[in-house]
């Protein structure tokens, strides 16, 4: 297995000639960017994605079109409940991925799938502005590895170590930020996305050997959405602390885990 880092909190994995793509996007103007992500290995090919949440800088049904093998899957978590300001942020993609002609599967926490040599399950995870979330542990050949999108801290990171016997990688938010948005007033002060040392602890609990650090660096706007300082030194510190090997990878980079043992 190698993964490469696509940027802000997509990646992909290639295993025995076949893609796996997670929180893949192209639009990125959801993060306020004219940042260029990479294009999948296999653009047209990929046999599956996973999709953590339906914010729009997770989750891009017009790219998923364009990089997925014809009648590939696409797994997601169910819809938001609630209507008007509730559906603020999965709205719009909801409806697209309704027009996308993509075969989506709606997973619920602790369900294994498989896509050609991927195992997959999603497991529990807390969205920080209050719409329904997944984390992703995905197993192919003697690697595993854990993809956490965009989550807060939470007390299921036991629970998940016990549903594998080893973690490899895992890649976790770091960015802690702090959100004010119109729809959810009156604003909460604390982070809504996990810390940089909350990671690191996580990563600690699940027993991954290496941690990569996600979402972070390509989004910061003062009094809308402000990322905590230093997420990734502030990271690695705490990681290396813990006997845990931070891998900062940039956009576009492969990381090949070493399997547990080895």
């Amino acid at each position: 297995m190698k993964i490469r880092y696509l940027g802000w909190a997509g990646i992909e994995i290639d295993f025995n000639g076949q893609t796996l793509l997670i929180d893949y996007i192209q639009d990125t103007s959801a993060i306020l960017s004219d940042a260029q992500f990479p294009q999948p290995l296999r653009p047209g090919g990929a046999i599956a994605a996973l999709v953590t949440h339906l914010h729009a800088d997770h989750a891009d049904p017009d790219a998923l079109v364009h990089a997925l093998a014809p009648g590939a899957p696409v797994f997601r978590p169910a819809p938001t409940p609630g209507e008007g300001d509730d559906l603020a942020w999965t709205a719009q993609t909801e409806r697209e991925f309704a027009l996308s002609g993509l075969k989506t599967v709606i997973t619920q926490p602790w369900q294994w799938h498989q896509a050609g040599p991927f195992r997959m399950m999603s497991g529990p995870a807390v969205d920080g502005l209050g719409d329904p979330q997944c984390c992703w542990i995905v197993e192919a050949g003697e690697c595993c590895i854990l993809h956490a999108g965009d989550t807060l801290n939470h007390g299921y990171w036991w629970a998940l170590a016990r549903q594998v016997s080893h973690i490899d990688i895992a890649f976790l938010p770091v960015n802690g930020a702090v959100v004010a948005l119109p729809h959810l007033q009156p604003p909460s002060p604390f982070n809504a996305t996990m810390l940089p040392e909350e990671a690191a602890v996580a990563a600690h609990i699940l027993g991954a050997t290496q941690i990569v650090p996600i979402h972070h660096g390509e989004l910061h706007r003062p009094g809308i959405y402000e990322e905590t300082p230093d997420a990734v030194a502030r990271l690695c510190e705490k990681a290396r602390d813990l006997g845990i090997v931070p891998r900062v990878v940039k956009r576009g980079d492969w990381v090949t885990p070493v399997p547990a043992g080895a």
